[in-house]
Order: structure tokens, then C-alpha cells, then sequence
């Protein structure tokens, strides 16, 4: 069993928590081994393997960093594969401040640094498309291509009309009232984002939730994901500022739409902040693309960092 499905076993063990299965979900390839890396006062949980030019993956909400374990396994014998999760999330350190994406961003710079790793391609989903640009704005030469998955980027293009969806409640849904109604409940909060956000909630398995809750289930998890929406707003703020000054990103960008999600709409965002943007579509796939259609979204990446 790999190291770090190991440690997850222990952490849920210690948090007093209902296990799941030792490894409940694909497991990372053989010769990865975990990090906890201290960066920007606070400590992340990195996965980390394979040889060759490294490739950062940032995970979202209602994931953690082993959503990319298909990705992992697609490029482990020609790519450096460095997986994060991110600050408050997964089995990282649970601060209680520094929640905005800029700042998170400078936490994955200090990760690469720890690393020896100079210049990295970039792939991103969900909130972690948020950090992405927050990184590849303030360290436009560390990043030589981005691929950006499914969600928007908060103050850029659309995003006043995005945030009055219907479906995007959850953005104000915080607060410790909040956290009390969830305590003990997330598991059914985490499966209304699985079951309103997929093309098709059955493909998100059994096994897939029941992993995600219990590590959604550790103390202040679940607090600390109320703060990455929370710092939205700044975001927002730190977004335009991070355009108005530097301008548009250069370095290729593969904007992926989930097509039952945002689609073509995810070019069109990425359009706003980066000059050389492809868009590409993952087929038959809600907003989970790494849940709904692993082949198709791995193939996607994987052809464009080859080029």
C-alpha cells in the first residue's frame, strides 16, 4: 500500500473517524511517496513522483490532491509529478488565516522552491483554478503551460453573473450556524455538490464519497473549506489587480470546459487573462471531470503538455 494511502489511514485513525476502506479510490503509482512541506507558515501534504519536467496539480472543493492519482499514472515515466492539497484541505495543516488565493499561490511557490523545482507546467480544477492564475500571474516565468479545468476565476469576465446562479449557493454558505448544521453531515452536504454538479451522479462511486467525507470529516476541515469561498471577494480584488498590473499571461494555456458544466465558457474566461489560449471540451462529463470521464480529460492533458 502506498505510503501516503498509509498515512491517510493513520490520520483518519488518530481524528477518531469511521474508516474507509485503506484505499478507497485509485491509488497514486508505485514509487510515489509523500512530503509534509513547510511553506508560507503553514504545512502542506505533497505527493510527489515520477521523472522528467515537473507538473503541479491543484485540486479543488470536495476533493483532495488524490482526484489526480489517472493523471499521475498517465505521466509518472515522462513527468515530475507534484500534487499538493491545498492549505486547509486534505491532510494539509489547517491555519486558521491565509485563505486568499494570492496567498495560497505563494504557498505552492514555496512547495517548488523546497523542491528545487524552478519552472513547472500547471494543471488546475475547480479552486485550484483560482490558486493557478494567482501563481501563474505573480510567477509568470515559473510556469511554462497551464491547463485549467472547469470553474471560473473570481472578479474575470462573467463573474458577477456567474456568482447569481442558483447552483452556486454555496459561495455564501458559511458562518458557524453553518458549520453546526454540517458537523457530523458532511457527507450529505459533499453529495449535493457530486449529485447537482455531475452529468451523471452514479459515476461518482460509493467508494469515491465515502473517501472524501471522512477526510472532509477532520477537525476544521470543513471550516477551512468555508474560508477559500469566503475569500472570494478579495479574490477578486487581488484578480484585477494581478491584470491590471502584469497584463495578460503568455505561456500556453489549455482552458478545458466539462460539457455538461462550463464548456465553452471556460475559453472564454481564460481569454480575459491569458493571450494564447486553446479551448478543449471533456465529453460526457459534469463539473467531477476526473470522476465522470478520467480517460478523456487524461488524454486531453497529456496531449497538450506533449506538444
Amino acid at each position: 500500500m502506498p505510503r501516503f494511502a498509509i498515512a491517510l489511514s493513520a490520520a483518519l485513525l488518530c481524528a477518531g473517524l469511521s474508516m474507509v476502506p485503506a484505499w478507497a479510490i485509485e491509488a497514486f503509482p508505485p514509487g510515489f511517496h509523500t512530503e509534509e512541506i513547510k511553506t508560507n507558515g503553514t504545512i502542506l501534504h505533497v505527493r510527489i513522483g515520477g521523472r522528467g519536467p515537473a507538473v503541479v496539480l491543484l485540486h479543488g472543493f470536495a476533493d483532495t490532491g488524490d482526484m489526480w492519482a489517472p493523471v499521475a499514472a498517465a505521466l509518472a515515466r515522462t513527468h515530475q509529478l507534484v500534487v499538493p492539497d491545498l492549505r486547509g484541505m486534505g491532510l494539509s495543516a489547517h491555519p486558521d488565516t491565509g485563505y486568499t488565493k494570492k496567498n495560497q499561490a505563494v504557498d505552492i511557490a514555496g512547495v517548488m522552491d523546497a523542491l528545487k523545482i524552478q519552472k513547472t507546467d500547471l494543471v488546475t480544477h475547480d479552486i485550484g483554478n483560482m490558486v493557478g492564475y494567482a501563481l501563474a500571474a505573480q510567477y509568470p516565468a515559473r510556469i511554462a503551460k497551464w491547463v485549467v479545468i472547469d470553474a471560473p476565476l473570481p472578479g474575470i469576465g462573467n463573474w458577477d453573473e456567474i456568482v447569481k446562479s442558483p447552483l452556486l449557493w454555496h459561495f455564501n454558505f458559511r458562518g458557524p450556524d453553518m458549520e453546526r448544521l454540517v458537523a457530523g453531515r458532511e457527507r450529505i452536504y459533499l453529495d449535493r455538490f457530486y449529485n447537482e454538479l455531475s452529468a451523471d451522479p452514479k459515476k461518482i462511486d460509493e467508494a469515491t464519497r465515502a473517501h472524501y467525507a471522512a477526510l472532509y470529516a477532520r477537525p476544521h476541515a470543513m471550516h477551512d473549506a468555508f474560508e477559500q469561498f469566503a475569500a472570494f471577494n478579495q479574490d477578486a480584488a487581488d484578480n484585477k489587480a494581478l491584470l491590471a498590473k502584469g497584463g495578460k499571461l503568455t505561456m500556453p494555456v489549455l482552458a478545458l470546459g466539462a460539457e455538461k458544466s462550463f464548456g465553452k465558457d471556460q475559453a472564454a474566461v481564460l481569454r480575459e487573462v491569458a493571450s494564447n489560449v486553446t479551448m478543449g471540451i471533456v465529453p460526457n462529463s459534469g463539473h467531477w471531470i476526473m470522476e465522470e470521464n478520467p480517460a478523456a480529460t487524461v488524454t486531453l492533458i497529456r496531449d497538450f503538455l506533449a506538444k
